[in-house]
């Protein structure tokens, strides 16, 4: 009887370990996915655009030839941020997602290399990594 009562105080304590680890699970794949789907998203709105609309111009970082993305500061024009629900925030007050992107031209002038990062906030800032997603894609003068 002794044993039965420390193996239920134990299953009780485990339990409530499982039921937390479960929710974290949930949550931390809801919000990956939905950093695959914000990118998604924007790489759609990019590949959309004719080759010489201005908005698939230039790189993310002023002299650079390639653009780092994520940026160490946020780029205009290049940087948007979004509420938990995925809409969007005119400023990083309040960011859930962070959704950066940065276009390249070859050297032939043919071919624009776009590439899409979202990140989001770790939840309740106890993680150390927080979900993110990078899609990269290549858009030719023939489209």
């Amino acid at each position: 009887m002794i044993a039965t009562l420390v193996l239920l105080t134990v299953a009780a304590g485990l339990l409530t370990l499982f039921t937390v680890a479960i929710g974290q699970t949930e949550q931390q794949g809801n919000i990956a996915s939905r950093t695959t789907e914000f990118s998604q998203d924007k790489m759609e709105q990019l590949m959309a655009l004719r080759f010489n609309d201005p908005g698939l111009g230039g790189t993310m970082l002023p002299g650079s030839s390639v653009g780092a993305v994520p940026p160490a500061d946020a780029w205009p024009g290049y940087v948007d941020y979004l509420d938990e629900n995925g809409g969007a925030l005119s400023s990083s007050t309040g960011a859930f997602y962070v959704r950066y992107w940065s276009i390249s031209t070859d050297s032939s002038g043919t071919l624009k290399t776009i590439t899409v990062v979202v990140t989001s906030n770790p939840l309740g800032g106890s993680q150390s990594i927080a979900p993110s997603t990078t899609l990269v894609c290549v858009k030719s003068s023939g489209l």
